[in-house]
């Protein structure tokens, strides 16, 4: 029988009521699925006012930490279930992240979006073999950002005042003004950061969700010029349903085909969209068995 001091320490260790139910959720999904399950969850929706003083909601290099916290101990022969719910971040970060996914799982990776995977999210989405998606879900184009601005958007605009300047020199003193705004090397490196992302979600689709097949290059290519080009997507924040992400060639499989594993996702997500909207967390990764890794804001 164990001592008071020792049902004391078992109760603190399991975390508010918030964690309880969340870790019951993650556990009924991995018990459906007979997978691993590690949900990566971001508040930037719930926690937006702190997002302007420089709240880390987007994939970091510290993330690493919790992935490798919540993979310790698991039966990797399983497989990976990853739910995301996330607006993107930093590429490095992201290539650097699924790199080591890849190397503790293989190709055997699902992710599953409840609501939203943006910008780098989707990047991570992409690298799986499949991705399940909900009527309610959305992925979102891959274009990169600099600066919060398009690189696509900037390099179109720049090679629209040469054109417009050699056709017409006088348009020289409306494009003056814009193009001296422009930092050194801008440019370079906006086509330098299509190339790298470009580069690496092809190499992710063709040796994941389109491996073994004839036409993987093509279908990889289609859907890098739907998703990563910003003249085509218009806006860095446009969402893409599930039956747009299957018309691009994406593995796509919808979520209401399994009533069981549909409940147990949403549940899950809601669990944690509450944790995110009434406690200080602002990121949650954690994996079936409970073992967390949760970056709060300080309650001060």
């Amino acid at each position: 029988m164990p001592t008071w001091g020792e049902v004391s320490a078992k109760i603190t260790s399991s975390g508010t009521s918030f964690d309880v139910v969340r870790k019951q959720y993650a556990a009924e999904v991995a018990e459906v699925t007979g997978r691993n399950v590690i949900l990566y969850y971001s508040g930037w929706l719930q926690k937006s006012q702190l997002i302007p003083h420089g709240l880390p909601i987007g994939v970091d290099d510290s993330d690493k930490n919790g992935f490798m916290a919540t993979i310790h101990q698991l039966d990797r022969s399983k497989g990976l279930d990853l739910l995301l719910h996330t607006p993107g971040g930093d590429v490095a970060a992201t290539e650097s992240l699924v790199d080591y996914l890849r190397s503790m799982f293989g190709d055997d990776i699902r992710a599953i979006v409840p609501q939203l995977a943006m910008s780098a999210g989707t990047m991570i989405a992409l690298s799986c073999k499949e991705v399940l998606l909900g009527k309610h879900s959305s992925l979102g184009p891959i274009d990169p950002q600099l600066g919060g601005m398009p690189a696509h958007g900037i390099v179109e605009e720049f090679n629209r005042a040469k054109s417009e300047i050699s056709t017409d020199p006088t348009t020289i003193a409306v494009w003056q003004p814009i193009i001296a705004k422009y930092t050194p090397t801008l440019i370079g490196e906006c086509e330098k950061a299509i190339d790298w992302a470009n580069d690496m979600v092809k190499k992710w689709l063709t040796t994941g969700m389109f491996v073994g097949l004839p036409d993987a290059d093509d279908r990889a290519d289609a859907v890098l010029k739907e998703l990563g080009d910003h003249s085509l997507t218009l806006s860095h924040s446009r969402h893409i349903s599930a039956e747009k992400a299957k018309d691009l060639g994406i593995k796509v499989v919808d979520l209401e085909d399994n009533d069981d594993l549909q409940e147990a996702v949403l549940s899950l997500h809601h669990a944690c969209i509450q944790t995110l909207s009434e406690t200080h967390a602002f990121k949650i990764i954690e994996n079936q068995n409970g073992v967390s890794f949760v970056s709060s804001v300080n309650a001060t």
